[in-house]
């Protein structure tokens, strides 16, 4: 067992890789390596042994199968120091491999490519494509290696070439325990998010189970926080590796501090109240409920209209804009006291006058094109609610006059706005709004009748002649009875309480239009 250290580097990603080869090189290792990885590094003058040489057996079936071969897999498996493995090494030839480096097959980034094209990753060419990212032996390599880190040293990942490098020359060619430990412990994460990425899509491709048996969503470490909700608690943020440009995990950051947990919290709240109002809609977010929410052809003009909703609680809040933010926006908005601005693009004019600002966090994110579902996760303890995003599409065709009297076309416009803000709003929601903006929001509250007092006190005058939703039933007729005697005039609400009818002799005494819409739009 006197052969020289042997280090097995195969490769899709060879960032950094040639660097690290030739770190090896230096130390005495002989360099074994695999079809593609092997003529990159040979051009690059790097000495290399063809694992067929190793294995005297062909690289077959288009390189779907070249290292799943004993004389590799023994070599990085057996127990050195076993007397009865070594005994066996060398009945057969076998000898060790000390050093493994292997990435693997891109499948998730290929996967997203696919996902946001036009026809998304449907159709039979899309699963060809993804079935060869499907990496086979090199999973297997590194869990091979990754399981005997007592004396093997797996790296799975170019970030790490230049460490492992590094303590390898200080020591004369080995890594301490600990780092084999982690190296080790970073392959096993790395091997359960591949598997369970490609669990995810054939599930999902095949039309398979919402909720199956186990749940293995994934997640890379996007950036650490100062801290979590307070700063005795730690935060992270993680993104899905499937999730497109659209997803706020992927925002581009263009100017502003360091994000914090509730800003997070705070821009995608934001974000999906804006959504869920459609394109060229601003909305304004303090803890997670809107004080303002509008549509304009303009971003100032509907920033301007979000922000006579409440002008108090959107002092320090967060924005959002389905749109371009433009420079006549940029003065609107750096004339407040924001903490952070989503938009879908930045134009060129604004950015300076944005700088200005240079604590305000600013982030871009890819317009949402394509409807995609949202898997909304919550941990509990010892546990995890899992549901999906409220994202169902809204059918006025089929909602229900229950009154009386029938709502105006201004006060049908009005209602399906607010009912459309009303998403976003945290339970108990009470929205009052003319036909393109919220005039006054009631959300978070225990009580529904103290969310229409919210609303209407927010609204004031502009309560007369208004409209309102209640993204639940009324309970009793006490909180209808704060909106009409505010002055409102057209009601929307989801219906279904023992005392519907109560309700609605209610709202035809006061001689107001209510609409049944069938859906409840609870956000807790």
């Amino acid at each position: 067992m006197n052969a020289p250290r042997r280090a097995l580097l195969s490769v899709s990603d060879r960032t950094g890789l040639v660097d690290f080869a030739r770190a090896l090189a230096s130390l005495g290792f002989e360099i074994l390596s695999t079809g593609g990885t092997a003529a990159h590094l040979s051009e690059a003058g790097i000495r290399v042994t063809s694992v067929t040489d190793v294995t005297a057996f062909p690289e077959v079936f288009g390189g779907r199968v070249k290292t799943l071969h004993p004389k590799l897999f023994g070599g990085i498996l057996f127990d050195r120091g076993n007397p009865r493995d070594e005994a066996e090494a060398r009945e057969n030839a076998v000898f060790p491999i000390d050093v493994v480096a292997v990435n693997l097959y891109p499948f998730e980034e290929t996967l997203r490519e696919l996902s946001a094209g036009p026809g998304g990753a449907a159709g039979a060419e899309s699963a060809s494509r993804l079935i060869e990212k499907i990496d086979v032996g090199g999973p297997s390599l590194l869990r091979a290696a990754a399981k005997n880190h007592a004396h093997v040293a797996v790296v799975c990942d170019p970030a790490d070439y230049a460490a492992v490098a590094g303590e390898m020359k200080s020591s004369g060619g080995g890594v301490s325990d600990a780092t084999r430990r982690a190296l080790a412990a970073k392959v096993f994460r790395r091997t359960a998010a591949y598997d369970a990425a490609i669990a995810r899509w054939i599930t999902a491709a095949t039309g398979g189970e919402p909720f199956p048996d186990r749940l293995t969503p994934t997640f890379t470490l996007g950036s650490a926080l100062r801290y979590g909700e307070n700063p005795h608690q730690r935060g992270a943020l993680y993104v899905d590796p499937a999730s497109p440009p659209s997803a706020l995990a992927r925002a581009r950051v263009l100017q502003g501090k360091e994000l914090s947990y509730n800003n997070y919290l705070d821009a995608d709240a934001a974000l999906f109240a804006a959504r869920a109002l459609g394109p060229r809609a601003v909305a304004i977010i303090k803890h997670r409920i809107p004080s303002g929410l509008a549509t304009a052809a303009r971003m100032a003009e509907a920033f301007a209209k979000a922000w006579e909703s409440d002008p108090v609680a959107g002092f320090g809040g967060v924005v959002a804009w389905t749109g371009t933010l433009d420079a006549e926006a940029a003065v609107a908005l750096t004339a407040k006291f924001l903490e952070v601005v989503v938009a879908h693009e930045v134009a060129a004019d604004a950015k300076p006058i944005l700088g200005k600002k240079p604590n305000l966090r600013v982030l871009v994110v890819a317009e949402d094109v394509v409807p995609r579902p949202r898997l909304e996760m919550r941990g509990v303890d010892g546990g995890l609610l899992v549901q999906d995003g409220d994202l169902a599409s809204d059918d006025p065709a089929g909602w229900k006059v229950v009154t009386k009297r029938s709502p105006t076309e201004a006060e049908i416009a009005a209602l399906r706005f607010s009912w459309r803000a009303v998403r976003g709003v945290v339970s108990n929601a009470i929205v009052v709004a003319g036909e393109s903006a919220t005039y006054g929001i009631g959300g978070g509250r225990t009580s529904r009748v103290d969310a229409c007092r919210d609303a209407v006190a927010k609204a004031g005058a502009r309560a007369r002649g208004a409209a309102a939703a209640s993204d639940a039933f009324f309970p009793f007729p006490d909180g209808l009875e704060v909106l009409v005697e505010a002055g409102v005039t057209a009601v929307a609400h989801p219906g279904g309480s023992v005392r519907d009818a109560e309700v609605i002799a209610a709202a035809d005494a006061a001689g107001v239009a209510m609409l049944f819409t069938g859906t409840r739009h609870f956000r807790h």
